[in-house]
């Protein structure tokens, strides 16, 4: 029997790093700082994955020149580092072909696309002394991981602290905060953990949802040579705010045949329609009725279901993701949230932060959403653009304009300044909130609420600055906000 090696100690420093990144947030501070220990290169360096490669391959190499380096030719307690440093620079060494693949999935989707390069995977982690069937949950783990990674350092942008921790939350949501743990126990029990996304309209939350539910556990069929759905067929949204409440169960639990007025065969809700690990999203879940709240209650708890119109016991396997641009404290005092489904829906809570924190936190976010958004408009000529469209903005909007319609509102404003030159206010589009206030005073017809909100909008319209607003209010800044916000969507609206 061949004597089991021992690392150098300069080998064992460098694998002891990596073992400990492989298992870190790769959003998180603590992963960032040993990426930059392990290259001997800055924070944030654009060529770390070349740099990690080329310095842990030859590391590799040295060990043994003929490439035939296994875990178990090492003592025990370095078999281990070995083993996490080795399944490292794999999962590295073949993140761009899982980049190819996710990007083809989302052209072919919903069909499946063949895995061309799972042989060639699954050959390596079979010569490091890997159990077929542990190199097959592997090859799903690392397609989840870097499925993650692609959606959220993509779909959600910006170098700001609020943002920074989005995507650490986001990342925490798919795998937990121990990543170990995640694979060896949670993998196959993720829906148990329901998400609830916090924010004012039009700051992201959808896409964050989209990161999560097309970050799901997908299993492969090595038959096919390919995963078995492909990525919005994990990922199932539904926006509540659309349909109105006569079909809320319908659309979610689905119907049969006959069940009401109009059913006139068999239909598969949300719930149906979401595959194993998948996740359904419920957009603005405060519009659900009290009905449905118990229904989603029984989901949540019982993991059971039942059309309208049938008996008949239907299980759910999916996540449930929700969110609202409410608040939650309002929706529960006034009895449209009831509490027994709060507490079941919120295992985990993800706020997404305004624009007008992000830019405060760092005003150069402005700049680089802008970018974002027109290269999303046209292409790579879009950069060209960005310096201009950014800078007529500034200028109509000033240095401190609070984005009361968050991401939104200034995606709007890039199209209005390719469009127009121009992202001004337009008085023909908003009408004067002091005239609209005074005619609406006079016929009698204004609730409490919507007084103080076309007065909020009133004053902010004059000083241009929440803080102001609160001060001659007495309210707070965030709740001169949140009525600001309801009094331009509903000014739009009109």
């Amino acid at each position: 029997m061949a004597q089991l090696r021992r690392l150098r100690s300069s080998d064992r420093e460098l694998f002891a790093l990596i073992s400990q990144a492989a298992f870190e947030n790769p959003f998180g501070v603590r992963r960032l700082r040993l990426d930059a220990e392990i290259t001997e290169s800055p924070e944030d360096d654009p060529t770390w994955v070349q740099r990690m490669l080329e310095r842990v391959g030859a590391r590799i190499r040295s060990l043994d020149p003929a490439g035939g380096v296994t875990p178990r030719a090492f003592i025990s307690e370095d078999s281990e580092i070995v083993e996490h440093t080795l399944l490292f620079e794999i999962f590295h060494r073949f993140a761009d072909r899982f980049d190819e693949l996710i990007e083809r999935q989302q052209v072919a989707s919903p069909s499946v696309v063949r895995v061309e390069f799972a042989s060639d995977f699954l050959r390596e982690l079979s010569e490091l002394g890997i159990a077929d069937e542990r190199a097959r949950r592997l090859l799903e783990l690392f397609y989840q991981m870097r499925r993650a990674y692609y959606f959220i350092a993509r779909g959600l942008i910006g170098k700001s602290s609020a943002m920074q921790r989005l995507r650490v939350s986001l990342w925490d949501a798919v795998f937990t905060c121990n990543i170990g743990r995640y694979e060896r126990y949670l993998w196959n029990r993720m829906e148990d953990f329901s998400t609830l996304l916090l924010g004012e309209t039009g700051t992201g939350k959808g896409a964050a949802a989209a990161a999560i539910g097309f970050s799901g556990f997908i299993p492969f069929d090595e038959k096919q040579g390919a995963f078995v759905h492909g990525l919005k067929a994990g990922f199932v949204p539904i926006h509540l705010n659309e349909f109105p409440e006569t079909l809320f169960e319908s659309e979610i639990f689905g119907h049969r045949k006959g069940s009401f007025t109009g059913a006139i065969e068999n239909y598969d809700g949300a719930l149906a329609r979401c595959p194993a690990f998948g996740s359904v999203f419920f957009d603005e879940i405060g519009e659900a009725t009290l009905p449905v709240q118990v229904k989603l209650l029984r989901v949540l708890q019982d993991r059971v279901y039942s059309p309208v119109g049938s008996r008949e016991p239907r299980r759910f396997s999916g996540r449930i993701l929700a969110a609202t641009h409410r608040s939650v404290a309002d929706l529960r005092e006034r009895g449209a949230l009831r509490d027994d489904f709060f507490y079941r829906l919120c295992s985990n809570v993800i706020h997404v932060p305004s624009l007008e924190q992000r830019l405060s936190e760092r005003p150069a976010e402005l700049a680089e959403l802008v970018a974002h958004v027109c290269v999303r408009i046209a292409g790579d000529v879009g950069a060209e653009l960005a310096s201009e469209v950014t800078s007529t903005i500034t200028r109509d909007l000033g240095d401190g304009y609070a984005f009361a319609g968050n991401v939104r509102e200034l995606e709007q404003c890039v199209r209005r300044v390719l469009l127009t030159g121009s992202c001004a206010r337009d008085s023909l589009l908003v009408r004067s909130h002091g005239q609209k206030l005074a005619s609406e005073l006079l016929s009698g017809t204004l609730s409490a609420d919507a007084v103080i909100e076309r007065y909020c909008a009133l004053l902010y319209e004059r000083d241009k600055s929440y803080v102001k607003v609160a001060r001659r209010t007495g309210l707070d800044r965030r709740t001169v906000k949140k009525y600001v916000a309801y009094a331009e969507r509903h000014a739009h609206e009109a």
